[in-house]
């Protein structure tokens, strides 16, 4: 059950259906759809919607208080708050729409020359991979992939698999803290350490780690982090944020330029000027976040972590049993976290993810990754093992395999 804010939490054992059936009561979804897709587009639970519906009645009976004197503060208690969840202090964070625009930016303010290049990995989201080939493209650069190895299970061969790549002219280092096609988490200490002693700057993409797995960013020592609010940390849509290391803040440019701080709350210049006003836009999402943490932390944030591990894990096992085929990552917390991606025989992706939807009212992702084709499963407090077996049971049907409970005696 969601306890009040301020009152001591009780955390709910992982396989307390009862107690986590309370809890899912929180979100609205459409009566028969099952929903495995918050790693793409997370839902947000009725205290968060019940703030931003607040807020945007509070902008409208004054937009101009709101834009002038209203949101600036509360952007800035928002940053901080989310500096504290993340170990770092929140005059290094700013807020952007979402990862692609933090992303973009990190992007922009890299000085490429012609013959530099960027390094990362083969596991790596297509939307990212996008903006680094349009970035070296422009500055006759190169964009090196190293292929990590496979199955993932040694932190150090991930390292110098990725760093095979490094030479002379490597200008920057960008990898995800956990994986879009593969739902892996990738050793983001180690590799950040292994930067830092070739000297090597570093971007790490976030968006699948924050609130599903610990992130220090005082620890990992990165130049930027991108990421986005709406999945794990439960704020509406539109919520991004980058983070900037102090060595790196003289040289960074939002992708958007506006008023920047003609509009200026803060009493002195800073780098997060530019950033805090790209024109004018919804923030009432971004004042969502603190009702997220609270939501998330009235919880707990552990107890939230071991359920939805305990039900990727259900996934994990029931899904490699029905279709005998091995995922990506060892059954290991230090590898997956709330989302699992597993591999299926389907020979057309779109198409069995279609029928999942059309046939079943199953929402839920099929990827393509080097050949292969990747259920990734998302869950979240609402999920439960009924929603597991469903799945299951679809995909059993669709790719005309036995049942896993049929498989074993």
């Amino acid at each position: 059950m969601v306890i009040s804010q301020g009152a001591a939490a009780v955390a709910p054992e992982p396989h307390d259906e009862a107690a986590w059936g309370e809890i899912a009561r929180h979100w609205s979804f459409t009566p028969g759809v099952t929903f495995l897709n918050h790693g793409s587009f997370g839902a947000v639970p009725r205290p968060v919607m019940q703030t931003r519906q607040e807020l945007l009645a509070q902008l409208n009976r004054d937009p101009v208080h709101f834009f002038f004197r209203v949101m600036q503060p509360q952007m800035e208690a928002a940053r901080h708050r989310l500096g504290s969840f993340l170990n770092a202090h929140g005059d290094d964070l700013v807020f952007v729409e979402n990862a692609t625009m933090a992303m973009n930016a990190v992007a922009r303010s890299v000085r490429l020359a012609p013959g530099d290049e960027v390094l990362t990995t083969d596991h790596e989201y297509g939307a990212v991979m996008r903006i680094w080939h349009r970035a070296c493209e422009r500055a006759g650069a190169r964009l090196v992939v190293q292929p990590l190895p496979c199955p993932l299970d040694d932190a150090d061969a991930c390292v110098a698999a990725l760093y095979a790549g490094a030479g002379p002219r490597t200008r920057l280092v960008f990898f995800s803290h956990v994986t879009a096609p593969t739902a892996a988490i990738l050793p983001a200490a180690a590799l950040c350490r292994a930067a830092r002693e070739r000297g090597l700057p570093v971007c790490i993409d976030g968006p699948h780690a924050l609130g599903a797995t610990p992130v220090d960013l005082t620890a990992l020592d990165c130049d930027y982090y991108t990421a986005s609010c709406h999945k794990w940390l439960l704020a509406p849509v539109s919520v991004g944020m980058l983070y900037v290391h102090p060595r790196a803040q003289s040289s960074i440019e939002p992708a958007v330029v506006s008023w920047g701080r003609t509009l200026g709350y803060e009493d002195s210049p800073s780098w997060r000027d530019e950033f805090n006003w790209s024109g004018t836009r919804d923030a009432t999402p971004v004042l969502c976040l603190p009702a997220g943490l609270d939501f998330l932390e009235s919880i707990g944030v552990e107890a939230f972590r071991r359920r939805t591990h305990y039900l990727a894990q259900r996934a994990r096992r029931e899904i490699e049993a029905l279709t005998g085929l091995s995922p990506v990552a060892p059954d290991d917390v230090r590898w997956y976290g709330s989302m699992t991606a597993l591999p299926v025989p389907a020979d057309d992706g779109p198409r069995l993810q279609a029928a999942l939807w059309e046939q079943f009212q199953i929402e839920v992702p099929v990827f393509e990754w080097h050949g292969r084709r990747m259920v990734r499963v998302s869950c979240q407090m609402y999920t439960a093992p009924r929603d597991i077996e469903r799945l299951v049971q679809a995909l059993g049907r669709l790719l005309s395999l036995p049942a896993a409970s049929e498989t074993r005696s």
